[in-house]
C-alpha cells in the first residue's frame, strides 16, 4: 500500500506529491507581475499620520499617550514602527500573489533579535509578534526593506547604501526561499541554525556587532531586573521599586487582579511545564511600560522567586487586536478561518478568539524555537499574552549601524523572515514566483524608498502638529 486512507481532516498531504507547487507560484506572474510590486498607492484614501494616530490610541491608557507620541515623534524610523496599520492602509491597494502565511505584521528591522532558548543558547529571530495574523506575505518583505531605507538615512548612509540595504533583504528572503524548498521538509523546518545565519547571510562583517549584542544579551536576565529594579524584605522576599516613568508599583487590588489571571494562564502552558512554574512563588506585581508602538497598552511584570530567593520574572502584556486585521481581510484573506484552522488543532480554547493566544500561535508558528512558558490569560476582562521577561534578549540597533554594515544586517533579516514565512506557507510556491533573478528585489526596493519618502513626510506632519499644540507629546523619554 502506497499510501494509507486517512480522513482529510488529519491535514497530512496526498500521496503522490503534487510537483506543481513551484510551477504554480511561477505561473502567478502571469496575474501579479514581479515588477509590480514597486506599486505605491497615491494615498488619496488612507486615514493620514494624525488621523490613524489618534485611531491606534483608542483605549490606550490615556496618561501614556503623550509619552506614545514623543516615542514616535523622535525620528521617521520611530514613527514606522508606531505606525503597523497606518502602512497596512498604504499596502492594502498594493499587488498581492494571494499566498498566505503567518505574517508577523510589524516586520520592522528592529523587531529581530537575540534571545535565550530552554538551555540557555542564544538564538536570532524575529522577535515582536503583537501585529501578526494570517495574510500576504509580501507585506512582511515590504515593511522590512522600507525600515531598513529609514534605519539608514537615520544613521547617515547615503541614499545608495539605504536602497543597497532593501535590495540586500529582499534578495535576501528570495534566496533563502528557494533554498528551502530544495530541502526535505524537516530539513527546511530547522534550517539555518543561529551558528550558520552569517555564513549563510554572507554577514561576516557583522560578526564584532554580534558578539557584542550576545555579550549583553547573556547578562539581560530576570536576576539582574531584578536586582535594579526591586528591593529585599524582612521575611527575605521583595518588591518592586518605582522607576518613573517606565515601571512603578501598582494598588494591592490591581496586583492582586494580575495575580489571580496567572491561574488561567497556567491552563495554556504546556503541561509539561507546570512543575517548574509550581516551585515559584509570586511575590509582587508592578505596571512596565513598553515599546513604541506597545506604548499606552496595560503591561505588567510579575515577580516570582523560587525557594533559593532566585527571580523569575514573567511579562503579562496586554494583546490588542492585530491593526492590520481589517486591511488582511480586504485583501482577501480571511484570517477568522486561517486562526480557527490554528485553534482546531489545538485541545485547548478550539473557539477561542483570545488575541493572546493569537499572538502566542502566531509567534510559535513563526520562530524555530519559542520561549517555552508562553502563555495567555485575561485580566478584568481583557486578553493579555504571557511570557518570560528579560530572557537573555538582544538586539541590534540598524538605525545605529555604520554604513558598512547595513547591508549585511539586511541580508540577516531578509534571510529570517523568508524562514518565518516557510513555516505557513509553502516554500516551493513562494521561492516558484520570487524566481532566480533580481526582478522582485528591485521592485520592493523601488517601493521601499517612496514608503521611506511617504513615512518622512508622515513624521513631519506628526512633527508640526507637536509644535502646534495640537497634539500633545512628551519628547526625549
Amino acid at each position: 500500500m502506497s499510501e494509507l486512507r486517512v480522513p482529510r481532516t488529519t491535514g497530512f498531504a496526498r500521496w503522490p506529491h503534487e510537483a506543481t507547487a513551484r510551477t504554480a507560484g511561477k505561473a502567478l506572474r502571469g496575474r501579479v507581475p514581479r515588477s509590480a510590486h514597486d506599486h505605491l498607492p497615491a494615498g488619496g484614501d488612507r486615514p493620514g499620520p494624525l488621523g490613524a494616530l489618534e485611531a491606534s490610541n483608542s483605549g490606550r491608557i490615556e496618561a501614556l499617550i503623550p509619552l506614545r507620541v514623543g516615542r514616535m515623534a523622535a525620528s521617521p524610523f520611530s514613527f514606522l514602527r508606531g505606525s503597523a496599520g497606518l502602512m497596512a492602509a498604504d499596502l492594502v491597494d498594493t499587488p498581492v500573489t494571494g499566498v498566505g502565511a503567518q505574517i508577523c505584521g510589524d516586520a520592522h528591522a528592529a523587531n529581530f533579535g537575540l534571545y535565550g532558548d530552554a538551555r540557555g543558547r542564544l538564538v536570532m529571530d524575529i522577535n515582536d509578534f503583537d501585529e501578526t495574523l494570517f495574510g500576504p506575505w509580501e507585506w512582511d518583505v515590504k515593511r522590512l526593506a522600507a525600515s531598513l531605507v529609514l534605519a539608514g538615512r537615520e544613521a547617515g548612509a547615503s541614499e545608495d547604501v539605504c536602497r543597497s540595504a532593501a535590495h540586500d533583504a529582499v534578495g535576501a528572503y528570495r534566496r533563502t526561499m528557494r533554498l528551502l524548498a530544495k530541502l526535505p521538509v524537516l530539513d527546511a523546518w530547522n534550517a539555518i541554525a543561529h551558528e550558520e545565519l552569517v555564513a549563510h547571510a554572507d554577514a561576516r562583517d557583522l560578526l564584532g556587532t554580534l558578539e557584542q549584542v550576545s555579550a549583553k544579551a547573556r547578562k539581560n536576565t530576570s536576576a539582574k531586573f531584578v536586582a535594579r529594579s526591586t528591593e529585599l524584605l524582612a521575611d527575605g522576599g521583595r518588591r518592586f521599586v518605582d522607576a518613573l516613568p517606565v515601571l512603578r508599583r501598582v494598588p494591592d487590588a490591581e496586583a492582586a487582579s494580575v495575580a489571580g489571571a496567572l491561574d488561567g494562564y497556567l491552563r495554556t502552558v504546556s503541561e509539561d511545564r507546570l512543575p517548574l512554574l509550581a516551585r515559584y512563588a509570586v511575590h509582587d506585581v508592578a505596571f512596565r511600560v513598553v515599546g513604541t508602538g506597545s506604548v499606552g497598552t496595560r503591561s505588567y511584570v510579575v515577580l516570582l522567586l523560587d525557594h533559593l530567593g532566585e527571580p523569575l520574572v514573567l511579562q503579562v502584556k496586554e494583546a490588542r487586536a492585530s491593526a492590520l486585521r481589517p486591511y488582511v481581510a480586504k485583501a482577501g484573506f480571511d484570517t477568522a478561518e486561517a486562526e480557527a484552522g490554528v485553534a482546531s488543532a489545538s485541545s485547548q480554547d478550539s473557539h477561542d478568539s483570545h488575541e493572546g493566544r493569537r499572538v502566542v500561535h502566531g509567534q510559535k508558528r513563526m520562530q524555530v524555537v519559542s520561549d517555552i512558558l508562553l502563555g495567555w490569560t485575561s485580566v478584568d476582562g481583557l486578553p493579555y499574552q504571557v511570557r518570560q521577561f528579560r530572557n537573555r534578549k538582544g538586539s541590534v540597533d540598524p538605525a545605529s549601524l555604520e554604513a558598512g554594515l547595513i547591508d549585511d544586517y539586511a541580508r540577516m533579516t531578509g534571510a529570517l523572515l523568508a524562514r518565518a514565512h516557510s513555516h505557513s506557507a509553502d516554500p516551493r510556491l513562494i521561492a516558484g514566483y520570487c524566481g532566480k533573478n533580481e526582478e522582485l528585489d528591485t521592485a520592493i526596493t523601488s517601493f521601499a524608498v517612496a514608503y521611506a519618502d511617504r513615512t518622512e513626510a508622515d513624521h513631519a506632519e506628526l512633527l508640526g502638529a507637536i509644535r502646534t499644540g495640537k497634539v500633545a507629546a512628551e519628547l526625549g523619554i
